[in-house]
């Protein structure tokens, strides 16, 4: 049996230095990892300059598939561009390959027509700053009602207007996918797999938040393993990086044991 591609993103244990948790990535056999912007007292907001964070990868076999994430980046401004620039150059001077694009997720921004235009404006601007860095901008559509990017169609749809199959591609997160509701995949375009599951059955589809992810097991009510089954039959291959969200999941005494069992599971059922 062909090991699958497994990651582990920071989230799944946010209290890990980062050299904890590069260690806890290749104790499972996985040298693919996520790092990211918004964990407090860690790497990145802490301060930990990109040169240390690469040298920190490559002692211990590290590849750092992306930084997750420049958020709100479908609602272009100023700031934005500011914000973008940092870390488009933190991720280069790090060795990450990808930053992730996560979009404005608040209830605004939503309105036919105008959302289409804010995502085309954002990925123009992205574009030759993501290109100069060598870097793949990983635009992941949300789930939540409230999303002004719900659609990998709609999303396919702005990377192809402004030319930029050969700079973006999409995240699939099982959750999000789930929960938009949209049949359509894009396995060809798809960049990175997000998982994580729920075995919460008291919860509306509407009314899941990040705080319902956990590993995925035999009770995972997203079907995680067939979201994975029909993407790598169509032709996906990259990697699959667990983001799981749930306390219960972060306070885990024996996280290896638990990510390992989750791998266990899942390799076994594709």
């Amino acid at each position: 049996m062909t090991a699958l591609p497994f990651a582990l993103n920071h989230m799944t244990t946010p209290g890990l230095p980062l050299a904890a948790f590069f260690e806890l990535a290749k104790s499972l056999g996985m040298s693919s990892v996520e790092i990211r912007n918004d964990l407090t007292g860690n790497a990145i907001l802490d301060g930990t300059p990109a040169k240390d964070v690469a040298a920190l990868a490559e002692d211990h076999g590290i590849t750092i598939i992306s930084i997750n994430a420049l958020q709100r980046f479908n609602e272009w401004n100023e700031a934005r561009r500011v914000e973008a620039e940092e870390l488009v150059t933190y991720a280069r001077d790090c060795g990450a390959k990808a930053l992730v694009l996560v979009p404005v997720n608040d209830g605004s921004g939503q309105e036919d027509g105008e959302r289409q235009a804010n995502l085309r404006a954002a990925l123009s601007a992205l574009k030759p700053m993501l290109d100069a860095a060598d870097i793949i901008g990983l635009v992941e559509p949300l789930g939540f009602e409230i999303c002004s990017l719900r659609s990998k169609s709609e999303a396919v749809d702005a990377i192809k207007a402004v030319d930029g199959e050969a700079t973006f591609r999409l995240v699939h997160d099982t959750f999000h996918h789930h929960l938009a509701g949209e049949p359509a995949t894009f396995p060809a375009m798809t960049g990175l797999v997000h998982i994580s599951g729920v075995t919460d059955g008291r919860v509306s589809v509407s009314d899941l938040r990040d705080s319902h992810r956990v590993l995925v097991d035999q009770h995972d009510l997203l079907d995680n393993v067939g979201q994975i089954r029909r993407l790598r039959l169509d032709g996906y291959s990259g990697p699959l990086s667990f983001e799981p969200f749930a306390v219960e999941v972060h306070d885990l005494a024996d996280p290896a044991a638990a990510v390992k069992q989750s791998v266990d599971y899942i390799q076994s059922h594709i």
